[in-house]
């Protein structure tokens, strides 16, 4: 047994009982095993993570799907790994999942831990583990309430990285926020030197479209989404840095998969959307940053398959149901632009709360362009949620059809709705504490088979 004090052993196994008690009695609760452990012990998580060679995925979107990619990839490659799979981000929710792995009577050797953290929660994990990498997928807004702008999103995240100079960064290259970042840490890029779109103009609505340093309109060589994109400021002289991992070619995008060159390698991505290829692409410089080889990279991210809310695909009797969590205005415009894709008919399902992990401001949605799908072939636009009222009216002065609106909250009824449907395929677009419930109400059902 590892030497440690009672105080320890005591946090570790409450933490485990708690943990076993919330998965097969309360269906829930992969934070409240943490907040048990750091009651007892307030330095628990420098114990248990010992040993681990520690990878932290944060950022505004993509940390789930980014960290299951990786988490993938790794064990495709034969080392020993764990993650926080449920999504469970903030630091007792970190805790609970390094304490659940904890042995007692063997040590770490060469074990990986895959962690997706919170953007505020960065610091308070640095103050008790030394990253081998830490990733940032990207910054825009989210959560006006508790986070303010992207600025600020980026200020808490460095809070956590001075912590940890000798940490390696691997950050998103066209994100101009994350450019000449003053820290002492060694820093890859990533990023696109090809468009997905002919255009070099951002969006009115897009986050970061000034300088950073003297607060000038960029320009752009090309835009991928929002902000992201070749950057540059006329005035300064500011750029976006020299890329160590690229897609150089996009062969197709479709509403399932795509299939894009990376450096030299061609790599087929399970998973669609623009969003999903610079997951991908996330994915694959951290891999390589590991010493794992193409053809393992490759070969995991072909079968890589949806988790959680996350273009999660479920049947409800003969109708193919896909999943997609949005957030914010840059993700639901991704959404959007993935139902574009689709040649055929289909319907959709909206689903808005205002809960605390929601964001209690729902103005958000104003900035979305629902717009670009009121020429699409829906069939029927199914509306739900605790602001659904909210929903419909922005749908309807994007120029959908209200004809075709379905308003229901209750979920027994919503479901016997969708099951009525005219559309074979069905879009669920919904906000993180919508798409936690209405994944457990399926779940009871049957119709999903792992709740977490």
């Amino acid at each position: 047994m590892s030497k440690i004090n009672i105080k320890s052993i005591l946090s570790i196994l409450l933490s485990k009982i708690t943990a076993f008690l919330s998965k097969h009695i309360f269906k829930g609760g992969s934070n409240f095993p943490g907040k048990i452990a750091l009651k007892i012990d307030k330095s628990i998580l420098k114990t248990v993570s010992k040993g681990y060679k520690v990878i932290l995925v944060t950022g505004t979107n993509g940390k789930t799907t980014t960290t299951s990619m990786i988490y993938n990839i790794l064990k495709e490659n034969k080392f020993n790994v764990i993650t926080n799979n449920t999504g469970a981000n903030l630091y007792p929710g970190i805790v609970a999942c390094f304490t659940l792995h904890y042995s007692f009577f063997k040590k770490n050797v060469d074990t990986y831990a895959v962690i997706e953290v919170d953007e505020a929660n960065v610091k308070f994990i640095a103050e008790h583990l030394t990253p081998e990498i830490i990733t940032v997928t990207n910054l825009f807004r989210d959560q006006l309430d508790r986070y303010g702008e992207v600025y600020t999103t980026l200020v808490k995240i460095l809070e956590g990285v001075v912590k940890v100079p000798e940490s390696k960064l691997v950050l998103n290259g066209d994100e101009s926020l994350l450019g000449k970042l003053d820290v002492k840490n060694p820093i890859v890029y990533y990023g696109f030197n090809i468009p997905i779109k002919e255009n070099t103009s951002i969006d009115i609505n897009a986050d970061a479209k000034f300088c950073k340093f003297c607060k000038s309109p960029y320009s752009y060589n090309l835009v991928t989404y929002n902000h992201l994109g070749d950057f540059y400021c006329p005035k300064c002289g500011y750029k976006r840095s020299g890329l160590n991992y690229a897609v150089n070619k996009i062969f197709d995008l479709t509403p399932e998969n795509s299939s894009v060159l990376i450096n030299d390698t061609e790599v087929f991505i399970s998973q669609s959307g623009a969003y999903n290829i610079y997951n991908a692409l996330c994915a694959f410089a951290i891999s390589k940053e590991l010493g794992v080889e193409d053809s393992v990279i490759k070969a995991s991210l072909q079968n890589q398959s949806s988790s959680f809310g996350r273009q999660e695909q479920i049947t409800i009797e003969d109708k193919d149901i896909q999943i997609i969590l949005v957030k914010n205005p840059a993700g639901y415009n991704q959404a959007l632009d993935t139902l574009a894709l689709n040649q055929n008919e289909f319907s959709a399902l909206f689903m808005l709360n205002d809960n605390y992990a929601d964001g209690r401001d729902v103005s958000w949605i104003w900035d979305v362009d629902f717009e670009k799908i009121s020429t699409l072939k829906i069939e029927d636009v199914f509306v739900s949620g605790v602001r659904m009222y909210d929903m419909a009216v922005r749908l309807k002065i994007a120029g959908l059809n209200v004809d075709k609106f379905i308003l229901e909250e209750d979920y027994e009824a919503l479901t016997e709705k969708i099951k009525n449907s005219v559309s074979k395929k069905i879009y669920i677009l919904a906000t993180y504490t919508a798409m936690i419930n209405y994944r457990k109400y399926l779940h009871s059902k049957g119709y999903i088979n792992k709740l977490w």
